[in-house]
């Protein structure tokens, strides 16, 4: 009998103990990078010349759920992509992760996870108590059966977590009698920026496209000092605009040819790379025109984490989610999905995403240097960062 199992996710993560001689700081920081790379590179493979948002960080926490659930070359292949090498520092990391998310100052970071599980089923009681105390999930059975009322309710509680900027996000066709169980993770973000934008100032502006196509799009204006680097290695200008709290900011990537976004999509599948150049920024005047969007992206999961080595999940015979629940070991993952969406405007940022499976004074004078001109009238990448992770990250076309 077919098993379908869901994952619905969403969520970030941040960390910090000790692992095998590494600090679990940094194994999420390069797991999380890199995972991130990876996600990104095939969702804009699969979207070429559209704007795309996602939160690849968020796919993680399902995964480690997962991982913790199963056995054997399925458990070894989830570790290997989130890049924990074993199952005690994955809860380290994660547990940590929950709660440091809860500790941002100045801005809103909610995260929320549930497991929903056939109503005549029981979550393993191990399982049930790592859920709970790494990844602070609530637990409620639900007929399935009932695929209509049960869609109703999981897509009800997404909405309530993701501030209804996430709606519908699971259709009553794809529930039934063989459902299983239905992981939920999701996560909200909203910023209010340092030193907002001024409305007044915002006028309808050329974007363009590409060559041969400009759009109209409001673009926003502000000058003020602002962390900035020209890179030559990426070929673009990186500028940092933070919000209330200085622990989270936009990062907004723009090439410095019109149609630079593809070779800049290349070089951002070194996860160490953007941090890299980073390093070396300075902290000028700059004259920033940054256009006012909203981005929404569905994407299928299940495509992206085979195309990212993540398959045995996906297969009856090797998914062994043994740890899951009690008494049906035969479950596997049947699809997963994720629903993300950002919207930017003069005041700050608000973003979602959920997945089924964001001149010194004095005596003398001198001359003032000219600002730096950031005029993003052309295709970028953009990223919400949460001091070293990323919460959400995309490709800004215009429309």
């Amino acid at each position: 009998m077919k098993q379908i199992f869901y994952i619905l996710c969403v969520l970030p993560l941040a960390v910090m103990a000790m692992s095998n001689g590494r600090n679990t700081e940094s194994l999420l920081r390069d797991g999380s990078n890199r995972f991130t790379a990876q996600m990104f590179s095939e969702v804009t493979k699969t979207n070429p010349g559209k704007s795309v948002i996602l939160s690849a960080i968020s796919v993680m926490p399902p995964l480690a759920e997962l991982a913790l659930a199963s056995v054997g070359d399925s458990h070894d292949e989830l570790l290997q992509v989130l890049g924990t090498p074993n199952d005690d520092t994955t809860k380290a990391v994660f547990s940590y992760a929950n709660k440091e998310l809860k500790s941002a100052e100045g801005v809103t970071i909610k995260t929320a996870n549930k497991i929903y599980i056939g109503k005549d089923y029981e979550l393993n009681k191990d399982f049930a108590a790592v859920s709970k105390e790494t990844f602070d999930s609530e637990i409620k059975n639900i007929d399935f059966g009932e695929n209509a009322k049960a869609a109703t309710e999981i897509n009800t509680w997404v909405e309530d977590q993701t501030n209804h900027l996430i709606k519908d996000l699971v259709d009553p066709r794809s529930l039934g009698p063989d459902t299983k169980a239905v992981l939920v993770n999701a996560i909200y973000f909203k910023g209010t920026w340092a030193d907002p934008f001024e409305k007044e100032s915002t006028k309808d502006q050329d974007f363009h496209v590409n060559r041969n196509k400009v759009i109209p799009v409001p673009m926003m204006y502000r000058k003020g000092h602002y962390d900035y680097v020209e890179s030559d290695e990426l070929k673009s200008q990186i500028i940092e605009i933070p919000y209330k709290g200085y622990q989270a900011s936009l990062v907004v990537v723009l090439p410095r040819d019109v149609e630079g976004i593809l070779e800049l999509e290349e070089k951002l599948k070194d996860p160490q790379v953007l941090d890299k150049v980073m390093k070396s920024s300075s902290r000028p005047e700059v004259i920033v025109h940054m256009p006012r969007f909203k981005i929404e992206t569905t994407t299928n999961l299940k495509d992206v984490l085979i195309k990212m080595n993540v398959s045995k999940l996906f297969k009856s015979d090797e998914a062994k989610l043994h740890h899951l629940l009690k008494n049906a070991d035969d479950l596997y993952i049947d699809s997963a999905l994720q629903k993300a969406f950002i919207e930017v405007n003069e005041f700050g940022t608000e973003a979602a995403a959920a997945n089924v499976f964001d001149g010194p004074g004095g005596s003398f004078v001198f001359d003032a240097p000219e600002p730096k001109v950031f005029n993003a009238d052309r295709p970028f990448y953009f990223a919400i960062k949460m001091n070293s992770l990323t919460l959400f990250n995309g490709v800004m076309y215009g429309s």
